[in-house]
């Protein structure tokens, strides 16, 4: 980070949503989780990493919201239900957690009534869509049958295939022209886009692999998983690096 008259410049606070699972003792509770990598990730973009415990009131919402400047929402082994963007469930839909969509779902609508910063990563680009008002594919094998495999099976901290990311959007300015290597690990993908939403890269089968929405301060959603990949192909790190700076520039 630059130094501000001597001093470094502020690590703006940066929300992050967990997931939640049964622990796998002789006696689970439900327990929060969350990949080291997002929060590393936000630490060296220059940010400040908070983990957001779900909840299901308004106030809530709001009092997280007061207290951090961009909110990060992760992905996870899930679905987003399908009556969250008015359809019934298909052959193909994995396991759904309706408690975190509604909350993530609340959490995004709040964050962009104040034009606060908001980044989805995989699960959390497809909330974004549907909260912007779009749709989904609920299993890309039966719906896109001439698209490749998205669920590669090898480290996946390594990439599995190839992005065009468009021009004339903020995908397209950070990546550049040409082609740029992504990992894979989804089997959901964007079919209908939210009505401010616009498509800033493809994969080249033609699934929808980022959407921003230029009418707020930054919204943006990737299906890959930028943060498991800053070190093998470090450009992905200017993603979080993205994030970090334009929360500290909108934050009143």
């Amino acid at each position: 980070m630059r130094p501000l008259h001597g001093h470094p410049a502020r690590r703006p606070s940066i929300g992050i949503t967990p997931d939640r699972q049964q622990g796998h003792s002789e006696h689970p509770v439900l327990m929060y989780e969350l990949k080291v990598a997002y929060a590393d990730a936000v630490l060296k973009a220059g940010g400040l990493p908070f983990v957001l415990p779900y909840s299901e009131e308004p106030a809530c919402h709001e009092a997280y919201l007061d207290r951090v400047s961009g909110l990060l929402i992760s992905g996870g082994g899930f679905d987003i239900p399908p009556a969250a963007y008015g359809e019934a469930p298909k052959e193909g839909l994995g396991q759904t957690t309706p408690q975190r969509t509604a909350f993530e779902s609340a959490l995004v609508q709040a964050a962009l009534a104040r034009n606060m910063p908001v980044l989805g990563i995989c699960g959390g680009m497809q909330l974004l869509n549907v909260v912007l008002g779009g749709t989904l594919h609920q299993d890309i094998p039966r719906e896109l049958p001439q698209a490749r495999s998205h669920m590669q099976q090898h480290d996946r901290t390594q990439p599995h295939h190839p992005i065009d990311a468009k021009d004339g959007t903020f995908l397209g300015e950070l990546l550049g022209r040409g082609q740029v290597m992504v990992n894979s690990t989804h089997h959901q993908a964007v079919k209908t886009l939210g009505g401010k939403a616009v498509v800033s890269a493809l994969s080249p089968d033609g699934v929808i692999e980022g959407i921003e929405a230029p009418s707020y301060a930054f919204a943006v959603g990737v299906q890959w998983h930028p943060e498991m990949l800053i070190h093998t192909v470090p450009i992905h790190l200017g993603l979080y690096k993205a994030l970090v700076n334009k929360a500290r520039e909108t934050r009143r």
